[in-house]
């Protein structure tokens, strides 16, 4: 039945893109009830991932860092995903995704349309500003950059550096595309995500 459901949902996928494909349509398609999908996959994005065969879904793993707190969110993003990449079990998969990709136009759409639902947009309902998901999509562009460099064209001294080392490196930008400076003020984000700037 598992099985069953993936084949269904790979060709809905490729067909239609992430954002209109529905758990519902997609549990009348192999004539299941939705609650087994849910019951295997946990959620679209982890059938999603489980279509693409990736054993770290980074979707989920942004949706786990959003719910700390958004001060720390940049080092905690990229120690998340230079972990998640550096391991040969969840990041091989992730690597033969993005190459995948590369190859295949109608799997980039799709890897496109999940991004932008369910990182970029989720990580923008979670800041304050008329620019907030302009901020996102930068954000996670430059988590796409540190992956490109790294994993794909293992640039040095990046592709030799250590996480910490990383996070010390590339923190301060990817903040900056969160949180904006202005003449020496910089956005922070409060529990109403609408404070107006503080002096650091």
């Amino acid at each position: 039945m598992r099985a069953q459901i993936l084949a269904v949902a790979r060709d809905r996928f490729r067909r239609e893109g992430y954002e209109a494909v529905t758990m519902r349509s997609l549990a009348a398609d192999a004539g299941v009830d939705a609650a087994l999908i849910s019951y295997y996959f946990g959620s679209k994005r982890g059938l999603f991932a489980a279509v693409l065969q990736l054993t770290l879904n980074p979707a989920d793993v942004l949706a786990g860092l959003l719910e700390g707190e958004l001060e720390s969110l940049p080092q905690r993003a990229i120690r998340a995903l230079v972990v998640g990449w550096d391991r040969p079990e969840t990041g091989l998969p992730l690597l033969t995704a993005v190459r995948a990709a590369a190859a295949d136009p109608e799997l980039a759409t799709l890897l496109r349309g999940g991004l932008q639902r369910e990182m970029v947009d989720r990580l923008a309902d979670r800041l304050s500003g008329a620019d907030a998901r302009h901020r996102a999509g930068a954000f996670v562009g430059q988590l796409g950059g540190l992956v490109f460099t790294r994993y794909l064209l293992a640039v040095e001294p990046l592709a030799s550096m250590t996480v910490d080392e990383i996070v010390r490196t590339l923190g301060p930008a990817l903040r900056t595309t969160l949180f904006g400076t202005v003449a020496g003020h910089a956005r922070r984000p409060d529990a109403d995500g609408g404070r107006p700037a503080v002096r650091r």
